[in-house]
Order: structure tokens, then sequence, then C-alpha cells
């Protein structure tokens, strides 16, 4: 039954994470007006007025989050016959993503401290998108437990 109203919003995180594998999370100008930092989820680069890079690190484990997060919810799509793995699948992902949530704002914050910059930032799109899954992955918890309790309440009835 991939036609039930879960499966798009399943559908929809990992759309969500795909946006934040492919825009920018957060950004910063620092210390002097010419200094810009962005984060991605691969890389953090700071860029000078010119928009070259002056340096970047890899941020791996951002991108790698956020695609185990998409996996995992199209993983789940596929499992409607058993509901309890479904929203098992869907609990776990509830955590990699509130994990992936964690490592954003622990090096944004680590930037911020380093560059003492007075400022916090702007958190882009690619940021708010995970927020998004987050909430959408909530909403196909909930009704895959009401599909639960549906058939529960049918089989009583035979």
């Amino acid at each position: 039954m991939i036609q039930r109203v879960q499966t798009i919003f399943l559908f929809l995180v990992a759309v969500a994470m795909g946006v934040t594998i492919g825009t920018e999370l957060w950004n910063q100008t620092g210390g002097t007006q010419s200094d810009t930092w962005n984060l991605t989820a691969f890389t953090l680069s700071n860029l000078d007025a010119n928009g070259e890079v002056i340096q970047s690190s890899s941020k791996w484990y951002l991108g790698a989050l956020a695609a185990f997060a998409g996996l995992l919810a199209m993983i789940s799509i596929f499992q409607y016959r058993t509901r309890s793995r479904q929203m098992l699948l869907n609990m776990i992902n509830s955590l990699v993503m509130v994990s992936l949530v964690a490592a954003t704002f622990l090096t944004t914050n680590g930037i911020n401290s380093a560059i003492q910059a007075k400022e916090g930032g702007s958190y882009e799109i690619g940021f708010w998108s995970i927020l998004v899954a987050m909430v959408m992955n909530m909403l196909a918890n909930r009704f895959i437990k009401k599909d639960e309790a549906l058939v529960r309440s049918v089989d009583r009835i035979r």
C-alpha cells in the first residue's frame, strides 16, 4: 500500500534531506567585513571579498548524516507491510536528524567562537529543511500509528 499518506510524508523527508545536501546551511560575515564563512553539508569555506576561497575544511559528517536520513526515509517507505518496523525506522531517522541539527549547531558555534563574531550568522534554507523533514517524519509516524490502530480494530471485529 504505497499510496498511503505517510508515503508522501516520508518522500518529503527524503526530498528535504536532498535540499539539505544541495544547499547552504549557514552563512556568517566574520571579523572583518570582507570575510565570509559558508557552511554546506560537505564543506566549510572562508571566502574573501572577491569570493575566492581563502581556506576550506571538510565537514563530511553533516552530509553523511543527511544522506543517511534520506536513505532511511526511502527504506521506510517500502516497509509498509510491517508497520512496527516502519515506525522503528522513523524513530531512528528522528534521532539521526536531531544529531544532524546538533552537529550543525556545534559546528557553527565553534566557528563563531574561533572568529569571535559578534553575531551568530544566519541559517540558510538547507538548515531549515532539516526541521521541515523532522516535522514530516513526525506526521508520517502519526499516520502509521493510525493505520496500526485501524488494523487492530478490524481484527477485533473478526
